[in-house]
């Protein structure tokens, strides 16, 4: 029996696997800790989170669509419907009083409120509330031309300084329709309308940025809301004033950047992602998945004593506007699992003022190790960054963790008046004045969580398989989808969701529409050795640079050879190519979907993926120019 898309709850009472048996919770004694019962022995054993599973049920879970392959009048619907219960998903004490008043507001039966509550908690992701058998439908409920007609009368009679009402908006798309000679639609369906609008661009649109400002803007020197562990994280990232060397030669490769997450309310590191290449969308979700992904399985594999006992989804992510947040992909899977992205308005430093702070904290800290450029050439001086470079970028981010866990985590913050492990455990636990949140959720299947999170690109199947940037892909997996029409434009062919990891494109995971799950797909020629996309994209300029007019797969693997021949007779002479090597070496170190090969699956028992994962939350492909 699956756990797949479950939660696991860490409170007393919650339903657990110990051990490979069910056990409840009795109680929470750490942030790492806890009691729990046998259910039949009644014997009380002492244990780490780290080894609970969620319970097992009696009911398969339902299976979860790919978050891309949802059609936009669907998704809104179940945002909809969230919106709606998300008030009595907070309440520590919900009685059915406060259904039947939900209900009641928004003209809906207390049972259907109660049956999305049970789907959402249940999983903990908006799709659980997808209206049933109609998420892959292709029509809309409305005709084009009602919808244009809503369209225009919001923008011509409700987003104006005249502020006029909802009903006279339901009143001018009746009029409207009635002239056009064309059935008008309820009024419920464009009051809904006007409720999906954000709150800050309609009054924006109806009193003046001003008043938009006065309504959502924080007070100077809080953040609001940031009232718990994980209310608010923030992300941003930073170059690093540090020279690493390769693994190999021990000579230098370059500065890295890093991309952070801090929790504002405890000032908690809550992730971090570390790497070569200039900020973007991949970074942004390694960091992202560091931060809501539990961090004892990295300490252990580096050694590193000490506790990180931060996870769980964030309420709110706290973001710029920069282009690597922007991706349609990275704020889709937020809204799956219940995160709020804010984008830090224009001009206004203060909202980033937390993550910025951390980032020059350890900015100073850097500049104690070998190797620092400092931050300026004054106050560098005659000091050879390059000579005394000594770390490596594996040894540098096992520094920086060791930093985290044991220093800065455990040391007195000016801003919050004591360490920020302390102040993490007041939310956990609460105060004698301030009554604590609890241990936060842990995300049960996280390889689906890094699926969801991960770049992809929509291709028909072929009878020779999938291309995908020149590069074949095929198994028996994709056979009774070869050349399958579109099943809303039955002229046309079925396009299909393939995801894969920039840093090793050697697989690819199809998404199968009816068993709404993933199955990896190596290259179709398995003799290819696993590249980047980075690789690849240099391989095609090689090939072009040769005077080929189509430069097909072979010519890209044949100029990845001669990139390799040149990399190895250099025996590392150059920055770039030490560069080079070091990024292959980091992307073979990531961790890979542990999933049972293509080549082994049954057909037609075909064997889902199913375990662990470390992917990027990242923008689809051609949102992807920054990293190349």
């Amino acid at each position: 029996m699956s756990s797949s898309h479950k939660l696991l709850r860490l409170q007393p009472g919650a339903a657990v696997l110990y051990r490979e048996r069910p056990h409840r919770i009795t109680h929470v004694l750490d942030l790492n800790e806890v009691l729990v019962m046998d259910d039949d022995t009644r014997l009380v054993s002492h244990a780490k989170v780290g080894e609970l599973a969620p319970a097992a049920t009696n009911n398969a879970p339902e299976a979860k669509p790919d978050l891309v392959a949802v059609l936009d009048d669907a998704w809104e619907e179940a945002a909809k419907r969230f919106e709606i219960i998300r008030p009595l998903l907070d309440l520590p004490y919900r009685g059915r009083q406060d259904v039947v008043a939900r209900a009641k507001a928004y003209e809906r039966h207390e049972n259907t409120l109660y049956d999305w509550i049970r789907r959402y908690e249940a999983t903990g992701l908006l799709t659980s509330l997808l209206p049933r058998g109609r998420s892959d439908k292709g029509s809309t409920k409305l005709t084009p031309e009602v919808e244009v007609i809503i369209e225009a009368v919001v923008e011509s009679e409700f987003l104006t300084k005249q502020r006029k009402s909802q009903q006279k908006v339901c009143d001018e798309v009746r009029r409207r329709c009635a002239n056009a000679g064309i059935e008008a639609p309820h009024d419920n369906t464009v009051r809904n309308r006007l409720k999906a609008l954000a709150g800050e661009y309609v009054m924006t649109r109806r009193k003046g940025r001003k008043a938009a400002d006065q309504a959502y803007s924080p007070i100077e020197g809080s953040f609001p809301g940031a009232d718990w562990p994980y209310a608010v994280v923030q992300i941003d990232h930073t170059p690093l004033d540090i020279i690493l060397v390769d693994d190999v030669y021990r000579r230098p490769v370059g500065k890295p950047w890093i991309t952070l997450a801090i929790d504002v309310f405890s000032r908690m590191v809550a992730g971090f992602y570390v790497s070569f290449d200039p900020p973007g969308a991949l970074s942004s979700g390694q960091c992202l998945a560091s931060a809501i992904l539990p961090k004892d399985v990295w300490l252990s594999k580096h050694d590193i004593k000490g506790d990180w006992p931060c996870w769980g989804i964030p309420t709110k992510l706290h973001m710029d506007n920069a282009r690597e947040f922007r991706g349609n992909m990275l704020q889709r899977a937020c809204l799956e699992y219940g995160v709020d992205i804010e984008w830090r308005p224009v001009a206004r430093p203060h909202f980033g003022g937390h993550i910025e702070r951390l980032l020059g904290t350890f900015a100073q800290e850097i500049h104690t190790l070998p190797g620092t450029t400092f931050s300026n050439p004054r106050e560098r001086g005659g000091y050879d960054s390059e000579g005394k470079a000594a770390l490596t970028l594996t040894e540098f981010e096992e520094w920086f963790v060791t930093f985290i866990v044991n220093v800065y985590h455990q040391r007195m913050h000016s801003g919050i008046n004591m360490p920020p492990m302390e102040k993490y455990r007041q939310g956990v636990f609460g105060t004698k004045d301030i009554p604590g949140r609890g241990l936060p959720a842990r995300i049960a299947d996280e390889s689906r969580l890094r699926l969801d999170l991960m770049p992809f690109e929509e291709r028909t199947v072929q009878d020779y398989g999938v291309v995908i940037d020149e590069i074949h892909y095929y198994h028996d997996v994709l056979r009774r989808w070869i050349n399958a029409p579109d099943p809303t434009a039955p002229k046309y062919k079925r396009k299909f969701m393939f995801r894969r990891d920039p840093r090793d494109i050697s697989t690819v995971w199809f998404y199968d529409p009816e068993l709404n799950t993933y199955y990896a797909i190596p290259y179709r020629d398995t003799s290819h050795p696993p590249i980047s996309v980075w690789e690849l994209r240099e391989a095609k300029r090689q090939g072009e640079a040769d005077g080929r007019r189509h430069v097909d797969e072979r010519a890209i693997f044949d100029a990845y050879e001669r990139m390799r021949e040149i990399e190895q007779q250099a025996q590392a002479k150059t920055t770039s190519v030490r560069r080079a090597a070091q990024r292959r070496k980091f992307g073979q170190e990531a961790i890979r979907p542990s999933t049972t090969p293509a080549s082994a699956v049954a057909i037609p028992e075909l064997t889902p993926m199913s375990t662990q994962v470390t992917v990027s939350a990242i923008e689809p492909f051609d949102e992807m120019d920054d990293l190349a």
